[in-house]
């Protein structure tokens, strides 16, 4: 068994080992990680040898903790990471370059209809009708997206999404409120197949899927991490959430999709939405203005360059060829609109 990760921030931790009897077996630990003292590797592959197969990521990590000489130095390298390879081995779980990657980046689409696009392609993923995915969004008009579990009613302020003329939609996947304006957002998906986060946790699965990104950041200029559970922020302040969904059916798949602030109309956002004091003291700062450092002012490119150079990123990386939304994705895209995303029933089925 074979499996692979990326430590985020970090190196590549590659694991070789095959189960006999419910137990690790023949384990080999490899990567481009820097480990001193050089008898660290060997102890790590006798850490992990005999261990029972279903021992939990946690498990395996204190195994390994425990077996490491006092003097050891990790450089790239977690024991966590180790053992996220272990089990992603054990899962079976694919690497990014099993798949050929299809961009869709198409014109101004609705709020609504971005919501069910997201739903349907997707759900053509986990039917293995649907190669995996990057589809990069374009606004037709500005939004609040609220999260699956959001009210709505705390959420947002009619008056001044009516004011401004702010469309709220709700999506599928958990997490806040995301003020959008189509000059000033960038927002992508992701839609992959559940095999890709195999063995990776809710967590780690956030950080693991937008590891691309944060290399993309770093080739304009911007060192930026991910700020668990679901946030990507630099020195300067957060510049973009995500959040996720998992879809039953056929193979399984996971859809990932983030918003990044290119920049930002931060009184109309406060005259938008409804942003609690605990939220703003959970996040360190005073002022919700202060809680969003847009990329436009960091990069100094125009939004479609940072769109470009993050495409190109995830192309050298990953591979990517330029596809489109089907008819037949479209048509059900529409009727979800339709029935669920342009309602009132869905929008307010949290009050």
């Amino acid at each position: 068994m074979h499996g692979e990760y990326k430590v985020p921030g970090g190196k590549l931790v590659v694991v070789d080992l095959d189960v006999e009897g419910g137990a690790l077996r023949n384990v080999r630990v490899a990567g481009d990680f820097f480990l001193e003292p050089d008898e660290a590797i060997l102890a790590i592959d006798s850490a992990l040898e005999g261990a029972p197969a279903n021992t939990d990521t946690a498990g395996l990590a204190a195994r390994i903790d425990a077996a490491l000489p006092a003097s050891t130095v990790m450089l790239g390298l977690t024991s966590e990471g180790v053992a996220v390879a272990v089990r992603r081995a054990l899962a079976h779980a694919t690497e990014w370059s099993d798949y050929d990657w299809q961009l869709v980046h198409e014109a101004p689409q609705s709020p609504a209809l971005h919501m069910a696009l997201d739903e349907v392609i997707t759900a053509e993923v986990a039917a293995g009708r649907r190669p995996p995915t990057l589809r990069v969004w374009e606004w037709a008009s500005p939004a609040v997206i609220i999260g699956s579990f959001q009210s709505l009613r705390n959420e947002v302020d009619p008056q001044g999404a009516e004011r401004h003329g702010v469309t709220v939609v709700r999506r599928v996947s958990g997490g806040g409120a995301m003020f959008v304006e189509p000059g000033n957002t960038i927002t992508y998906s992701l839609s992959v197949p559940e095999a890709l986060v195999s063995g990776l946790s809710f967590a780690d699965s956030y950080a693991y899927l937008d590891d691309w990104v944060l290399g993309a950041l770093a080739d304009m200029g911007i060192r930026a991490w991910y700020q668990p559970l679901n946030d990507i922020a630099t020195e300067a302040g957060k510049i973009a959430g995500a959040a996720q969904k998992r879809v039953v059916g056929g193979e399984g798949a996971v859809l990932h999709h983030v918003t990044m602030s290119y920049d930002i109309d931060a009184d109309k956002m406060l005259e938008v939405l409804r942003i609690g004091k605990e939220k703003l003291s959970d996040k360190g700062t005073a002022s919700a203005k202060k809680r969003v450092d847009p990329l436009r002012r960091q990069t100094g490119l125009a939004r479609e360059a940072v769109i470009e150079r993050m495409i190109d990123s995830f192309r050298t990386r990953h591979g990517l060829t330029r596809g489109k939304v089907t008819d037949e994705e479209m048509a059900r895209a529409e009727e979800l609109v339709r029935t669920k995303f342009g309602t009132e029933e869905w929008t307010a089925r949290v009050p």
